[in-house]
């Protein structure tokens, strides 16, 4: 059988580091000027701010076994992928799923405030529809 190492207790502990240390001469304004928005989506929120075109947000319900979805819908000239970065974003700030599908975004549950947010941030024009 082996033996267990033992520590003595007489003795004092080790000095211990703390790993904010560095961090405690550094000003809460520098360090908020400092953060950007996450790489994927800095290209959606930097772009310039002109008018992408208007896009329908609807609150849907039928065909869907009484749940709610909000679909936005009537992108001219943005590719897929562009879709998909939306998309994923809106996901993230709803804390909800969601799709892109036939070229209409598809988040699940009526977040329509904070989709029409997101994208006036983008440059869109979002505009109200539907029930």
């Amino acid at each position: 059988m082996t033996q267990k190492k033992r520590i003595p207790s007489e003795a004092e502990p080790p000095p211990w580091k703390s790993p904010f240390a560095a961090l405690k001469d550094v000003q809460l304004g520098e360090a908020l000027k400092a953060s950007r928005p996450s790489p994927s989506i800095a290209p959606i929120l930097t772009a310039p701010k002109k008018d992408r075109g208007r896009v329908e947000v609807q609150r849907q319900t039928a065909h869907r076994g009484g749940k709610t979805v909000t679909v936005i819908s009537g992108f001219v000239g943005i590719g897929q992928t562009e879709k998909e970065r939306l998309a994923k974003e809106m996901q993230k700030s709803c804390g909800t799923g969601g799709t892109v599908k036939e070229g209409r975004i598809e988040i699940q549950g009526d977040h329509r405030k904070q989709v029409a947010r997101i994208l006036t941030e983008a440059g869109f024009r979002p505009v109200m529809s539907g029930g």
